[in-house]
C-alpha cells in the first residue's frame, strides 16, 4: 500500500476517534444534568409522581398474539438500553477488527487492566458483605465503568491528557462493558423458557444468513433484531443482550460497497444514544430517594461495598494489573503516558454510573431498600472517584505549550527571463556619392 493511503487511512482513523470522544463529553454533560434532576425531583413535593409513573405505570404493546406488558422503568431498562447495547457491540466488533483492538499487542495491556480493574472490586464488594446472602446480588455493581461520563470528565482538561490515554481508557471501558455483558448473560437472567430460546436461535441463524449473504441493508437487520429482542425477553435472559448479538453480524465492510454498514450505524446511533437514550435511563434510575433516610444506610454493608468497590477496587485493580503486565513483560506503557496518569485514569474507572445502576437495578429487582442503597453507594462512589482521578490527572500531566506563530520567510521571487531584445535590422550603409568628375 502506498505511504500515502496509509497516512490518510491513520489520519482519518484520529479523526473519528476525536469525533467520538467529542460526542461523548457532550453527552456525558447531558447525562449529569439528567441525573441531578431526578435526584432533586425525587426528593421534591413531585417525588410520589416521579415514582408512580415510573415503577406503576403500565405500557401493553401487542402484535396479534405477541405482546409485552411492562411499567415504564422496564420498557427503559429492557427496550431502549437494548439500544445502548447495540451500539456498545458494534464499537466493540470495529475496534476489534480494525480499531485500537485489533492486535494482541493493542489489546493485551487494556484487555489485562480491565480484567483487574473488574475482579478486584467485585471481590471488595464479597467480602464487605460476606455473610449477608441478600446483599450477595450486588456482587457486579461495582465492576463497572460509565465510558460517557469518564470520558466527559477528562475533557475538562483539554490538552493536558494526551489522545494515547484516552484510548486506552476507552479501550479498558470496551473490554469492561464486554465482561458486564458476560456477566448480565450468566448470572442475571431468570428462569429459562426453551421455546423462547429455540425461536431466538432461528432469528440469530437468520443474521447469520443475511450477514453471509452480504446484505448491506440495516432495515433487514433491524427487523430481525427486533424479532431476536422480543425472544430473549421472553425467555428469561436480559433482553439487553439481544442488541449486543445482532451488532455482531452487521457487516464492517463488503466488498464492492463504499459504504460501511457497521460505521455508519454506529455513528448515526451515537446522538441518539447519547443525547436521548442514556439521558432518559439515567432520569428514570438517579432518582434515589433520601427519605428516612440516616446515616446509618451510608454505613451499610451494601452501601460500602459499592463505595470501596469502586473508589479503592478500580484504582487497585487497574492500576494494580496495569503495573504487573508492564514489569512482567506482557505488555509496553503506550508511549507519551506515565505511571501517575495510568492511577489517574484507574481512579476515574471508578465512575460506574450508567452499567452500576443497570446492574444494581437486576440485582435488587425485588429489594428496594438495597437498591437505594446500591444506587447510594454508586452516586457516592463516582463522586469520589470524579474528584480524585482529575487532580491526579491534572498534577500529572503536563500543561500544553502555547502555540508560537512562526513567521516564515516570503518565497524570494524568481527573476524575471530577460527576453533578448530583438535586433533592429540592419540599415544599408548609404550608397557613397561619387564625386563629381573635375571638368
Amino acid at each position: 500500500m502506498p505511504i500515502k493511503q496509509v497516512q490518510e487511512a491513520s489520519q482519518k482513523t484520529v479523526d473519528m476517534l476525536q469525533e467520538f470522544l467529542k460526542m461523548e463529553a457532550a453527552g456525558g454533560i447531558v447525562l449529569l444534568i439528567c441525573a441531578l434532576l431526578a435526584l432533586v425531583i425525587a426528593n421534591s413535593p413531585l417525588g410520589h409522581t416521579y415514582h408512580h409513573i415510573f415503577h406503576d405505570l403500565k405500557l401493553l404493546v401487542a402484535v396479534g398474539p405477541f405482546e409485552v406488558n411492562k411499567d415504564l422503568i422496564h420498557w427503559i431498562n429492557d427496550g431502549l438500553m437494548a439500544i445502548f447495547f447495540f451500539l456498545v457491540g458494534l464499537e466493540i466488533k470495529r475496534e476489534l477488527m480494525e480499531g485500537s483492538l485489533n492486535s494482541r499487542e493493542k489489546a493485551i495491556l487494556p484487555l489485562i487492566a480491565a480484567f483487574g480493574g473488574m475482579v478486584i472490586p467485585a471481590g471488595i464488594y464479597v467480602f464487605q458483605n460476606q455473610g449477608n446472602p441478600e446483599a450477595m446480588p450486588g456482587w457486579a455493581v461495582p465492576m463497572a465503568t460509565d465510558i460517557a461520563f469518564a470520558v466527559g470528565l477528562l475533557a475538562i482538561l483539554g490538552k493536558r491528557v494526551p489522545l494515547a490515554l484516552k484510548v486506552f481508557l476507552l479501550a479498558v471501558a470496551i473490554f469492561d462493558d464486554l465482561g458486564a455483558i458476560i456477566v448480565i448473560a450468566l448470572f442475571y437472567s431468570g428462569n429459562l423458557a426453551v421455546d423462547s430460546l429455540l425461536w431466538g436461535l432461528v432469528f440469530i441463524a437468520g443474521l447469520f444468513m443475511v450477514n453471509r449473504l452480504r446484505v448491506n441493508s440495516a432495515s433487514i437487520y433491524v427487523v430481525l433484531g427486533i424479532c431476536l429482542w422480543f425472544c430473549v425477553l421472553k425467555s428469561g435472559v436480559h433482553a439487553t443482550l439481544a442488541g449486543v448479538v445482532t451488532a455482531l453480524f452487521i457487516p464492517l465492510q463488503i466488498k464492492g460497497e463504499r459504504r460501511s454498514l457497521l460505521k455508519s450505524l454506529e455513528h448515526d446511533l451515537h446522538y441518539l444514544v447519547a443525547f436521548m437514550v442514556l439521558p432518559i435511563f439515567a432520569f428514570a434510575n438517579a432518582g434515589v430517594s433520601f427519605e428516612g433516610l440516616s446515616m446509618e444506610i451510608m454505613w451499610d454493608t451494601v452501601t460500602l461495598g459499592v463505595i470501596a468497590g469502586l473508589f479503592i477496587g478500580k484504582q487497585i485493580g487497574i492500576f494494580g494489573a496495569t503495573w504487573l503486565a508492564v514489569k512482567a513483560g506482557f505488555a509496553k506503557l503506550p508511549s507519551g503516558i506515565n505511571w501517575a496518569q495510568i492511577w489517574g485514569v484507574s481512579a476515574m474507572a471508578g465512575i460506574g454510573f450508567t452499567m452500576s445502576l443497570f446492574i444494581a437495578s437486576l440485582g435488587f429487582r425485588d429489594n428496594p431498600l438495597y437498591l437505594n442503597e446500591a444506587k447510594l453507594g454508586i452516586l457516592v462512589g463516582s463522586l469520589f472517584s470524579t474528584i480524585a482521578g482529575l487532580t491526579i490527572l491534572y498534577f500529572s500531566s503536563k500543561k500544553p505549550e502555547p502555540e508560537v506563530a512562526i513567521a516564515t520567510p516570503a518565497p524570494k521571487a524568481k527573476p524575471a527571463k530577460k527576453t533578448p531584445a530583438k535586433k533592429a535590422p540592419a540599415k544599408k550603409p548609404a550608397a557613397k556619392r561619387k564625386a563629381p568628375a573635375k571638368k
